[in-house]
C-alpha cells in the first residue's frame, strides 16, 4: 500500500496489480480459496443419491455428491490410476458409482474404489486408500461448503463468526430459516472483473445515489452513502410509502415466520470471507457465491430464495428478484469498468478510501495478512 502523506479523511487503498497480476491470484487460490471454507452448492441442487455438481474451488475442480446414507460428501474430481477427471459434466445423476471414462476405474458414492479392470488380479490394493481423495463438507444456510486445507480451519471461527459479528449473532440469521426456502430464481453473471473489487463494492454504499436509483427508492438511507455493513446489528429501513422490497416498491409476500417484528422492513448485507454475500429481507434471501477464474473473472451465482409455499404455489416473484438483479448488473459493470485501470500507472499506488469506505481498508489489511503467510 502506498506511504504517501495524505489527508486524514483518506486511506490507501491495494495497489493496482494486486487486481491484475498472476502471480498474486495463484496466491490467492493456494492461500485463500484453497485454505479457507468456500460456499458452493445449494444442498436441495442434490435431491437424490448420486446426484452430483462439479464446481471449482481454487485450482481444484471438486465433486460435491450425495451419497447412499442422504448425507452430502466432497472428492477431488481426479481419478487415483491416471489423474483423468472422473466427471466432466458440471451436474447429474449417477445410480450407484461414478466411472472414469479413460480406463474405468470405479468409485461407489462414498469414494470407496469399487471396480477396475482385473482388479481382482491385483489383491494388495487397498480398495479406501486408492479411493477418492475427500474433501471437508459443513451444511449450514442449506449450502455445502467445502475446505481443501488438510486440517481445515475451524467452521465457526473461519465462516459462521463472519456472521455473527455483523448481525450481533449467529442465532440471529437462524430466525430466516434458510435451511428450508427454496430457490425462487437463480442468475450466474459472468463478471470481467477481479473479486475484490466486487467484494469491495458489495461492502460500501458511497456509490449507490450515483448508480442504483431503484435501490435507494427503496432504501433512503443509501443515499447518503451509508456503511450498513460497518454497524453491527444495524438494518436500512425501508423508505416510508414502500411496501416491499420490489423493484417499485410494491407489496412483496407475506414475512418469514421466524422473522421478528425488529427485523420486518429492513435490509441486512452480510460479507463471508472470501466469496460469500447473503441480503436478507422480510419476505426472502438473496445469496451470491462468487467463484474467481483468473485476475479479471469472476463468476457469480445469485440465488433468491422464498418460502417453500411462494415457490410451490407459482406465484410471480419478478418484481423482487428484478430489485436485485438491477443492484447486480449496475454493481457488475462498474466493477467491469474499473478493472482496467487497475493496470494504469495512475493506480499503481493503488487509490483511495474516503471515510464512509475506511472499513474496506480492513478487508485490504486481512487479505495481505493471509498472503504473507
Amino acid at each position: 500500500m502506498t506511504t504517501t502523506d495524505q489527508p486524514a479523511s483518506l486511506i490507501s487503498t491495494l495497489p493496482g496489480h494486486y487486481y491484475t497480476d498472476p502471480a498474486v491470484f495463484a496466491l490467492e487460490q493456494s492461500r485463500v480459496f484453497e485454505d479457507m471454507w468456500s460456499c458452493v452448492v445449494r444442498s436441495s441442487d442434490l435431491p437424490t443419491p448420486g446426484s452430483f455438481q462439479k464446481v471449482q474451488v481454487g485450482r481444484e475442480s471438486v465433486l460435491v455428491v450425495r451419497s447412499r446414507d442422504g448425507g452430502l460428501r466432497a472428492f477431488l474430481n481426479v481419478c487415483r490410476h491416471r489423474g483423468a477427471q472422473i466427471c466432466t459434466e458440471d451436474s447429474g445423476a449417477v445410480k450407484r458409482a461414478f466411472q472414469c471414462p479413460y480406463h474405468a476405474w470405479t468409485y461407489d458414492l462414498e469414494g470407496k474404489l469399487i471396480a477396475a479392470p482385473n482388479l481382482t488380479k491385483m489383491p494388495d490394493i487397498d480398495r479406501v486408500e486408492y479411493g477418492l481423495v475427500p474433501v471437508a463438507l459443513r451444511e449450514w444456510l442449506g449450502y455445502a461448503w467445502v475446505c481443501l486445507a488438510k486440517e481445515p480451519p475451524s467452521f465457526e471461527d473461519d465462516v459462521v463468526r463472519d456472521v455473527a459479528e455483523r448481525l450481533g449473532s449467529a442465532e440471529t440469521i437462524d430466525q430466516y430459516d434458510l435451511d428450508s426456502l427454496s430457490v425462487g430464481r437463480r442468475i450466474t453473471y459472468d463478471v470481467r472483473a477481479n473479486w475484490k473489487l466486487i467484494i469491495e463494492n458489495f461492502m460500501e454504499c458511497y456509490h449507490c445515489a450515483t448508480i442504483h436509483p431503484e435501490l435507494t427508492e427503496v432504501l433512503p438511507e443509501f443515499a447518503d452513502g451509508y456503511a450498513a455493513q460497518f454497524f453491527v446489528g444495524h438494518g436500512a429501513e425501508f423508505g416510508e410509502e414502500v411496501q416491499g422490497f420490489t423493484v417499485d416498491g410494491s407489496e412483496g409476500f407475506d414475512r418469514l415466520p421466524g422473522v421478528a417484528e425488529d427485523q420486518d422492513r429492513r435490509y441486512y448485507a452480510i460479507t463471508v470471507k472470501p466469496t460469500v454475500f447473503v441480503n436478507l429481507v422480510p419476505d426472502h434471501v438473496i445469496l451470491h457465491r462468487m467463484f474467481p477464474v483468473s485476475a479479471d473473472r469472476t463468476i457469480v451465482v445469485c440465488d433468491w430464495l422464498y418460502s417453500h409455499e411462494v415457490v410451490e404455489s407459482g406465484r410471480d416473484v419478478t418484481r423482487s428478484v428484478e430489485l436485485f438483479h438491477r443492484v447486480n448488473e449496475q454493481d457488475f459493470a462498474a466493477c467491469e469498468r474499473t478493472q482496467p485501470a487497475m493496470s494504469s500507472r495512475a493506480y499503481a499506488d493503488g487509490g483511495v478510501l474516503v471515510p464512509s469506505e475506511h472499513h474496506i481498508g480492513l478487508f485490504h489489511e486481512w487479505l495481505v495478512q493471509r498472503l504473507s503467510g
